[in-house]
C-alpha cells in the first residue's frame, strides 16, 4: 500500500515533511513560505549543549518546533508520539498508514538511514522524514525524504534502527506525527505572513544582553567566544569546534546561509501574496546577509584547512561575525517596523 504523493526535494528536511503531510490533505505550500509561517529562522550558541562533543549552534528554531507552529497558526490538528517499546512505535505507525491511510512524519537518526550517502551520515537524531506506503510483501516502508533525488525505502529492521538511534544530543523514542484534522476553513494567510514575521523579529531581538546564547545576541556570543578558542581549548580543539560550526552552516539541513536565503525567497512570496511590496527590499538584504555567512564559512574552512596562502586567523573570524550580528538586528528591527 502507498499513498499517492509525489516526491519534492526540499532545502530542509522538517520543510519537506510538513509539506508532504499538508499536500495530501490538499493545502500545497511552498517550502519558503512552510519557513516563513512557522518563523523559523533563529540563531542559538549553547556551548554546554554538545553534540559529537562539540557546542551546538543552530541557525533555525529548535527541531520539532517549525511543526508545531505551522499547524497551529493554521489550525490543523496534530499528534505527536513517543514510544518506549520498538515493537509497539512500529505496530503504530503501522495503522496509521494502512488503516487509517495516513502519512506520517517520523524524527529519526540520519547515521542509521541506508539510503544515504556516507559521507551525509553522522549521529543527528533531528532528521525528518515522512513514511508514506508500506509494502506488504517485503515489509519495507516508502520514505519521502526531502534530502533525496526520489522516492526511496527502507527496511523494517533499518527504520526501527533510525527511530530508536543510539548516540546524537537526545533520544529519540520513536517520535512521529501526523495531521488528525484539517479545519474547515483555513484562516487568512495575509494575516498570518504580518504575525509570522512579528514572531520572527521578536524572536531574533527581544532578549536581553544578558541572554547571550540566542537570537542576534548569540551571533554576537560566538563572536567574542571564537576570538578565544585558541587560547582557551589549543589548535587542535579549536579547529575541531571550527569544523562543527562549518558542518552546521554548510552541511546539516540548509546550514545558516541557506536559511537565511530561505528567509529571503519567503519574504519575496510574501510581498507578492500581501502587495507589500517594501518586503522585497528585505528579501534582498536577508540574502545578502546569508552571502556574508558563506564568506564567514569560507574564511574559517581555509583557516581549518591550514591554506598556505590564508592571512586570516580567529580574530577575523570574530570580527565577521561582529558585522553580520549588527547587519541581522537592524535588519529585524527595521522589518518589524515596516510590517506594524
Amino acid at each position: 500500500m502507498e499513498l499517492n504523493l509525489e516526491h519534492r526535494p526540499n532545502a530542509h528536511c522538517e520543510n519537506g515533511a510538513i509539506s508532504t503531510l499538508l499536500r495530501y490533505h490538499g493545502l500545497d505550500l511552498s517550502e519558503p513560505m512552510i519557513f516563513g509561517l512557522a518563523y523559523g529562522i533563529f540563531f542559538t550558541h549553547i556551548p554546554f549543549l554538545k553534540m559529537g562533543g562539540m557546542p551546538v549552534t543552530s541557525f533555525r528554531t529548535f527541531p520539532g518546533v517549525l511543526f508545531k507552529r505551522i499547524m497551529k497558526m493554521l489550525g490543523v490538528e496534530t499528534r505527536t508520539q513517543f514510544f518506549l517499546s520498538k515493537e509497539k512505535a512500529m505496530r503504530e505507525l503501522d495503522y496509521l498508514l494502512m488503516e487509517k491511510r495516513e502519512p506520517v512524519g517520523c524524527v529519526v537518526g540520519m547515521y542509521y538511514l541506508p539510503y544515504m550517502p556516507l559521507e551525509y551520515r553522522f549521529h543527528f537524531n533531528g532528521h525528518n522524514i515522512a513514511i508514506t506506503g508500506k509494502d506488504e510483501r517485503t515489509g519495507d516502508y516508502t520514505v519521502l525524504d526531502a534530502n533525496a533525488v526520489e522516492k526511496v525505502t527502507i527496511s523494517r529492521k533499518d527504520l526501527m534502527r533510525a527511530r530508536f538511534p543510539k548516540g546524537g544530543v537526545y533520544p529519540l523514542m520513536g517520535q512521529m506525527y501526523h495531521i488528525t484534522r484539517m479545519p474547515d476553513e483555513l484562516p487568512d494567510l495575509n494575516a498570518l505572513i504580518i504575525k509570522s514575521i512579528k514572531k520572527a523579529c521578536w524572536f531574533m531581538t527581544s532578549e536581553p544582553k544578558w541572554v547571550k546564547p540566542v537570537g542576534v545576541n548569540g551571533i554576537e556570543y560566538l563572536s567574542v567566544r571564537i576570538r578565544t578558542w585558541e587560547q582557551t581549548m589549543g589548535a587542535r580543539r579549536a579547529k575541531l569546534n571550527l569544523a562543527q560550526v562549518i558542518r552546521m552552516l554548510e552541511e546539516i539541513g540548509t546550514g545558516g546561509a541557506g536559511f537565511r536565503f530561505l528567509y529571503g525567497a519567503f519574504l519575496q512570496e510574501a510581498a507578492e501574496r500581501t502587495g507589500l511590496t517594501v518586503l522585497n527590499d528585505f528579501s534582498r538584504r536577508i540574502t545578502e546577509i546569508g552571502d556574508l555567512w558563506r564568506e564567514f564559512a569560507y574564511t574559517s574552512a581555509r583557516i581549518f584547512k591550514q591554506r598556505s596562502d590564508n592571512e586570516k586567523n580567529y580574530n577575523d573570524l570574530g570580527d565577521q561575525l561582529h558585522q553580520i550580528a549588527l547587519l541581522e538586528r537592524q535588519f529585524f528591527l527595521d522589518l518589524n517596523d515596516a510590517v506594524k
